[in-house]
């Protein structure tokens, strides 16, 4: 990391309790590689909680968290927060950089500082996901539709207002730079989210169930995975909770069981040990499939999206293949990847160490490397530009 004048600056949406995710270990391990720098949020429970890692941390935060259920229900107040983003003074600071799916991109600052951001994901409720969004909109329902669109229109434009501020721009995977050339039209730099790889056993005998885990959205599609599994026949577990779930244990058959949430042991215990894992659902970048293949695990995926960056079909021909993939989001499409693993035993070769192996390039150590040098050359680019200006200031006129 280059030495910097001063402080820098790390900006991240909100640090709550509710959130604990892939974005998440993103700002610790940024927070780690610039030492320390000071944290600013819309919104700030995390600091007071002995538990957290950001415990007694000082953490700059906008008028929301004064707001009634700031806190705990940040989102709520989506028209305040393009507004209460732009609030944060972080003029004191020489390198910003914010880790943005939302607002976060959208801060101030002076053509005397250095902004970079890390993109999770552009809007997807604001995008192309809106009408999937309004389809399960519980407010669209009830009338307010052309209220929601002309919200969610309103921000379309702030967001690619604010999305040309940042100095450079940073994508989780080649799907979320492909979104941001669509949508911002800017050209972002690939770098791939840490994944804890160490906390997870490859060595263990596997078992012939299959694997699910993830939130039980509807985004996910669990759903079209109980279908085909219904279907086959095939064990499957799901492990998960959220609004989904009583729909999804209606539709499941006696193959399929839905254990709900489990300790993070258990799940690392499942992941050990289970003969494939199964994905559905369209990621910007999928931390759980890195998981399992860190864990062993041969992954059975939608070949769209960000699972193209960290899931090699054996489909292919490559070398080192990780997984399978298939290409249309369907049941049926999900149904002939089975019938074919399990018909041609593809779990054989597809060794777990060399799956391990292939897991280590996310690991946070990497992640360090590749973001110092992301960093690096942003600020030594930014600093050339500014020795271009005081040289142009200092010519006479006339």
């Amino acid at each position: 990391m280059a030495l910097l004048p001063g402080p820098a600056a790390l900006v991240h949406e909100w640090f709550t309790p509710r959130s604990v995710g892939g974005a998440e270990l993103v700002v610790q391990q940024l927070d780690a590689l610039l030492e320390r720098p000071q944290l600013a949020a819309l919104v700030d429970g995390e600091s007071s909680r002995s538990a957290s890692w950001l415990a007694d941390r000082s953490i700059l935060t906008s008028f929301v968290q004064r707001l009634p259920w700031g806190v705990s229900h940040v989102q709520q107040y989506l028209p305040l927060l393009p507004l209460a983003i732009e609030q944060l003074d972080l003029s004191g600071y020489p390198l910003v950089l914010s880790s943005s799916h939302l607002v976060a991109k959208g801060v101030l600052t002076s053509p005397d500082q250095c902004h970079l951001s890390y993109v999770h994901t552009p809007v997807r409720y604001a995008w192309d996901q809106m009408h999937a969004y309004l389809r399960q909109s519980a407010l669209a329902r009830r009338g307010l539709s052309p209220l929601i669109r002309w919200q969610l229109h309103r921000l379309r434009q702030w967001d690619v207002l604010s999305a040309q501020r940042p100095d450079a721009l940073i994508a989780n995977s080649r799907f979320t730079a492909a979104r941001i050339r669509r949508y911002w039209g800017r050209s972002a730099t690939v770098v791939h989210p840490p994944v804890a790889v160490e906390r997870f056993r490859w060595d263990q005998p596997r078992d012939d169930v299959y694997l699910c885990l993830c939130r039980l959205v509807p985004y996910k599609r669990v759903d079209l995975v109980v279908q085909a599994f219904n279907a086959t026949g095939l064990p499957l577990v799901v492990i998960g909770d959220g609004p989904e779930r009583q729909r999804l244990a209606a539709m499941a058959g006696p193959n399929v069981q839905l254990l709900g949430r489990l300790p993070q042991q258990e799940v690392n215990s499942w992941l050990a040990r289970c003969r494939a894992y199964v994905y559905a659902g369209l990621e910007d970048f999928g931390i759980a499939p890195v998981e399992a293949m860190a864990s062993g695990a041969p992954v059975i995926g939608l070949g769209q999206g960000g699972l193209l960056d960290s899931v090699r079909c054996i489909s292919t021909g490559c070398a080192q293949p990780t997984g399978l993939l298939f290409a249309d989001q369907t049941p049926a499409a999900l149904v002939a990847a089975l019938e074919r693993f399990e018909q041609q035993r593809l779990w054989t070769q597809l060794p777990a160490e060399s799956l391990r192996q292939w897991a280590e390039r996310f690991s946070p150590q990497r992640f360090r490397q590749r973001m110092g040098a992301v960093i690096d050359q942003a600020w030594n680019r930014h600093q050339r530009l500014q020795a271009e200006r005081g040289c142009a200031l200092s010519v006479p006129l006339g």
